[in-house]
């Protein structure tokens, strides 16, 4: 029975250093812009907006007989009422944009495939039959059951429409975004008037993006930036009447400064190396922002050994808090666990707040101790659909509302920039085997050890290439006269290392005066007992580890 268990359990993939961060964004605001300035801005936005939904249309048109010509012809047509690298640039986002909708139908036909499954498998079964955590069983009542073979039939029709829109080539894409668009059908509950949510819509269309090109004045032609912060900007052909500078470009009035990797953004603009610019207005705080970002190469990442050398920090990503231990070498948890909360309720600026701070206190707890990171490889894409949990509801909003992506995305650049190295290991059975082998041995009366806790411990040990049990400890009475004495402290490499020891004469304790050896050599035996007493057995130190 315990072999046929066995043998269901999945493959579980080595650990591995995970990469950093291939691009960097930085932002400013734009201070000491006159009524001018941003009436420009305003004109500018709106024009290439309106070029950009219209070629987002034509290249949605084009589906997937999109080539090379059609796209030399959009930008063609774009270049008349723009110029050519902002024509570059609009044409460059609209095919980004078609490109991630057909990602994303993708992901869309998966799930609804998914589901599909899952509820026919459950009809073919007898109402009121129990499942297991591998197949799900029957629905609960005939009720129930008469309700999923209606859903069952809107999912195959779902899935069929986004089956035909796939091979046609059709996508659908909103500029301004879905969630803006729904608002306006009820802007009581966004808590929006007609005026604000118009000035949001508009606003979000607009189209103030440059791309960089290394080789040009200070990296970007269209939206150029100097290291003294003068911001300058290559107006439209339509629009050239605007311009205050000569060669039809208008000088902004204000001047920035990045106060966050400034020296690195100077030296690449110095060079003439490509930097990336938008401009953006926040409508809520009616303030102007420019983000500069360009391409770095990935970060050199250590070898894993090194980064296993003195142990590391394993952390267990939860809905509300990050569980972290610190575990040494051997695989044994040093000191006191560590909970690092965060509230993901209310805005996403809120959220992304707490997601930092979080973050940022875990990695300053190994800066200190110059230990890597070990986290799960999570990935939920495919836990959150509804067919899959029924009615646990909490579950599913559980799951949904973990912000995994998001966690692994900033850990890797947050620690990119301290030179901390982080492992990340498949998270197949680190709970269960977490709860199973370490909850009990780390709770005492004055610790209340956790399941995330023992969890953290299981990540960590499986980024150190250790088993995630614990070792079989000695037996409790005769030591080795009933059961046998084990050994512990064997090598993993060592076969029989769970058998019962082999029996080497000598004495049962380590009491041995060290120059017993020399003292005994030199009188004669005069007892069995002094003649076995000869030879002393000295057993290694003791290791917990795997």
């Amino acid at each position: 029975m315990a072999e046929a268990k066995k043998k269901q359990l999945r493959s579980i993939d080595a650990p591995f250093v995970a990469l950093g961060p291939s691009g960097v964004a930085i932002r400013t605001r734009l201070k000491g812009l006159t009524g001018q300035d941003e009436e420009v801005l305003r004109l500018v936005g709106a024009h290439l907006g309106s070029l950009a939904s219209k070629d987002l249309k034509r290249r949605c048109a084009d589906g997937a007989e999109h080539s090379t010509d059609t796209w030399a012809e959009r930008k063609r047509a774009l270049t008349e009422e723009s110029s050519s690298r902002w024509a570059g640039s609009i044409t460059k986002t609209s095919h980004d944009q078609w490109a991630l909708s057909r990602r994303a139908q993708l992901a869309h036909i998966q799930e609804l495939e998914a589901g599909v499954r899952t509820i026919a498998h459950r009809l073919s079964r007898p109402v009121g039959s129990k499942g297991t955590k591998r197949d799900p069983g029957g629905y609960r009542t005939r009720q129930e059951w008469f309700a999923k073979t209606r859903r069952l039939h809107l999912l195959e029709d779902r899935l069929t429409a986004e089956r035909t829109d796939r091979e046609a080539g059709r996508v659908r894409v909103v500029r301004g975004g879905k969630k803006l668009v729904r608002n306006r059908h009820n802007l009581k509950a966004a808590q929006l008037t007609e005026a604000e949510w118009r000035e949001r819509w508009e606003t979000e269309r607009w189209f103030l993006t440059a791309d960089g090109e290394s080789g040009k004045r200070f990296g970007n032609e269209t939206i150029r930036v100097v290291p003294d912060g003068e911001i300058s900007i290559k107006l439209p052909a339509p629009l050239a009447r605007l311009a205050n500078a000569p060669h039809g470009r208008y000088v902004l009035a204000g001047a920035l400064v990045f106060h966050h990797r400034g020296e690195e953004w100077a030296d690449r603009v110095t060079a003439n190396r490509a930097v990336t610019y938008r401009i953006h207005y926040d409508t809520v705080r009616g303030r102007w922002y420019l983000t500069a970002s360009w391409t770095i190469p990935p970060a050199l990442t250590v070898p894993l050994a090194q980064a296993r050398a003195g142990g590391l920090i394993g952390v267990d990503t939860n809905a509300d808090h990050l569980a972290a231990w610190r575990l040494d070498q051997h695989g044994n948890p040093a000191g006191e666990p560590r909970r690092f909360s965060y509230d993901l309720s209310g805005t996403a600026d809120h959220r992304d707040a707490q997601v930092r701070h979080a973050l940022s206190r875990l990695l300053h707890w190994a800066a200190r101790h110059g230990l890597s990171i070990a986290v799960e490889d999570l990935d939920f894409t495919a836990e959150k659909t509804r067919e899959k949990h029924g009615r646990r509801k909490q579950f599913r909003k559980l799951i949904s509302g973990m912000p995994v992506a998001k966690l692994r995305a900033r850990l890797v650049s947050m620690a990119t920039e301290l030179g901390i190295t982080v492992v990340a290991v498949d998270p197949a059975y680190t709970s269960m085997w977490g709860a199973e082998h370490w909850h009990k041995p780390l709770t005492s009366k004055n610790r209340k050890t956790t399941r995330h806790d023992s969890a953290a411990v299981a990540i960590g040990r499986r980024a150190l290439g250790h088993r995630i049990r614990r070792r079989t400890a000695p037996p409790h009475d005769d030591q080795s006269d009933r059961r046998g004495h084990r050994t512990p402290q064997a090598g993993r490499g060592t076969r029989g290392r769970e058998e019962t020891r082999p029996r080497i004469p000598g004495p049962r304790t380590r009491s041995v005066p060290p120059d017993a050896e020399r003292t005994r050599a030199t009188r004669t035996p005069k007892t069995v007992r002094d003649v076995r007493s000869a030879q002393a057995w000295v057993q290694d130190s003791l290791l917990l580890t795997d």
